[in-house]
């Protein structure tokens, strides 16, 4: 379930992001490219999330 969810946010926040600063340089937004970057992102959240990051454990 965590990875559908990062999924989505990943898309959303990309696609936001795209549009917002395509709208401030007056440029062209293409939902495509921010799709794949999004999709980009999720994939190095889940690579970080499992490999990168690990719990410190106190005894």
């Amino acid at each position: 379930m965590r990875y559908i969810w990062t999924i989505i946010w990943a898309l959303l926040l990309s696609n936001m992001a795209f549009y917002v600063l395509s709208s401030m340089q007056g440029g062209h937004y293409s939902f495509g490219l921010a799709t794949v970057i999004g999709l980009i992102l999720s994939v190095f959240v889940f690579v970080l999330g499992d490999a990168g990051i690990k719990d410190e454990t106190t005894e």
